[in-house]
């Protein structure tokens, strides 16, 4: 099979770089999304091993891409989405990883581990963290008062109706700063396959996303969170997780700001993030610790109940809060499941012309 034009670029970035361990080391270095780990988890981890962790984070897929693009990452693991997991790991990125490295391997969720082989095939690269949604939260006194009643049937036009969000700008509204994230939720909101590759789907979308610029006041893939739980945004266009981590932190501060998460019944977004190890990986045993470490049950709820993700460890679900089992914006239920879609990875090209039909949304052009 002919490689792609990004596989061939990707494959020369990462020229001359050996995916051999180095000498043992006492050191890993993960980056990692933000708002992504418990606080007791790197210190416990810590005390455990006696590797000393230098832990960095991002909020973007495009910005972990460009960091691995240089072929010198200066990273032991990364946690790329499943959207750009395949093109990355069809360039030579990744190191393959050894099972018997991982003995809680055994704990992850065979239907994850079966859906991942779209975009890993024979699951030789990535081990699933966590998995979650895109959709919308709201904080419900504020989009009432500006709405003037209940919601919409089709909770998305919310966001995307100009006549619904033009009342939301001035209690303030945050959209996801990524276009891979973006179209193919407005993609599937339009009836369209948001794994679309046809220019003409993706001018149709922009078309749909120009009337609504200059009621979005805020464009963040992590910062929304405590804007949401302080009161300053009304909706958001987020992550399903960090919409429960705003509510979470609105009740500790008792500031009288309520934040919902909503799950619309269309359906909504659905991605995987793994950890995986770069080609240019140091401390590669370290990093095999932590991967098994994270797989570990007890760990895994840990981290699961502090960021309000579903992890991939399936062993972990006897040990995660009820509510949070109960929770769809968490654990979609199977109605909801079955309207939604998986997060598709994006060609090449099309990464190019959704780029640009951001920027020009973004800039008003």
């Amino acid at each position: 099979m002919k490689k792609s034009i990004l596989a061939l670029s990707l494959g020369l970035a990462l020229a001359g770089i050996t995916g051999s361990a180095a000498a043992a080391t006492k050191e890993l270095n993960v980056y990692n999304w933000s708002d992504y780990i418990a606080e007791s988890t790197i210190p416990n981890f810590q005390k455990a091993t006696g590797v000393k962790v230098r832990y960095d984070v991002y909020d973007s897929n495009e910005i972990l891409q460009a960091k691995m693009l240089t072929g010198k990452s200066g990273y032991d693991l990364v946690h790329p989405s499943n959207t750009f997991l395949a093109k990355q790991i069809q360039g030579g990125l990744y190191q393959p990883l050894d099972r018997a490295k991982i003995p809680n391997y055994k704990n992850l969720d065979p239907e994850l581990m079966k859906l991942m082989t779209a975009f890993d095939p024979g699951n030789k690269f990535a081990v699933p963290y966590f998995w979650g949604i895109n959709t919308i939260g709201i904080n419900p006194d504020k989009v009432n008062k500006a709405l003037g009643g209940k919601l919409p049937d089709n909770q998305w036009d919310l966001l995307f109706k100009p006549e619904y969000l033009s009342k939301l700008k001035s209690c303030g509204v945050s959209m996801l700063d990524s276009p891979a994230e973006v179209f193919p939720v407005i993609l599937h909101y339009m009836g369209k396959n948001p794994a679309s590759t046809s220019e003409a789907d993706y001018k149709a979308a922009a078309a749909l996303l120009k009337p609504l610029r200059s009621s979005i006041t805020r464009f963040s893939s992590s910062g929304y969170i405590n804007e949401l739980a302080g009161g300053s945004l009304c909706m958001v266009l987020g992550y399903g997780g960090d919409l429960n981590i705003a509510k979470k932190r609105a009740e500790e501060a008792k500031n009288g700001v309520k934040v919902q998460p909503l799950v619309p019944k269309q359906g909504v977004a659905i991605w995987v993030d793994s950890m995986v190890m770069p080609k240019d990986a140091k401390n590669v045993d370290n990093a095999y610790a932590w991967i098994n470490y994270m797989l570990d049950a007890k760990v895994a709820a840990a981290n699961a109940n502090s960021v309000s993700y579903a992890p991939g460890s399936l062993a972990a679900r006897p040990f995660i809060d009820k509510q949070n089992l109960a929770n769809p914006s968490i654990f979609p239920g199977k109605d909801v499941v079955a309207k939604s879609f998986v997060m598709p990875s994006m060609d090449p090209k099309t990464q190019r012309l959704t780029t640009r039909l951001w920027q020009e949304f973004k800039t008003g052009k």
